[in-house]
């Protein structure tokens, strides 16, 4: 009896560990989420656009480059980004971490038209 008691108490000590061991290595690993998966231009960044340039950047606005359309806004794409990240652009006013975030994965993305 006591030999049997034994036995289980090493198996129990045995396996106790390698139960612990088991579920740690099961636990699904966490996704990063993407925040740039998501940012469209129709959807975002053409409302930034809008909100913010097109005062001045229009054929009414007169300054250069016209940002009205999507071709004009994505030829520039990458001095939009820089005038933005730089916050250099819109002038008298600023956007938020978001928007610039929000224009930056856009033009890294490839600054397509979606």
């Amino acid at each position: 009896m006591k030999s049997i008691q034994k036995f289980e108490n090493t198996f129990l000590l045995f396996l106790i560990p390698v139960a612990m061991s088991s579920c740690l290595s099961n636990v699904d690993e966490i996704e990063e989420i993407d925040p740039c998966a998501a940012i469209t231009f129709s959807m975002h960044v053409k409302p930034i656009i809008d909100n913010n340039c097109i005062s001045c950047h229009s054929l009414e606005g007169g300054q250069s480059p016209n940002l009205e359309t999507y071709n004009a806004v994505s030829a520039n794409a990458l001095r939009v980004k820089s005038e933005v990240v730089l916050r250099e652009m819109p002038i008298g006013g600023s956007l938020t971490n978001d928007e610039i975030t929000a224009i930056s994965c856009w033009v890294d993305a490839g600054a397509l038209n979606n």
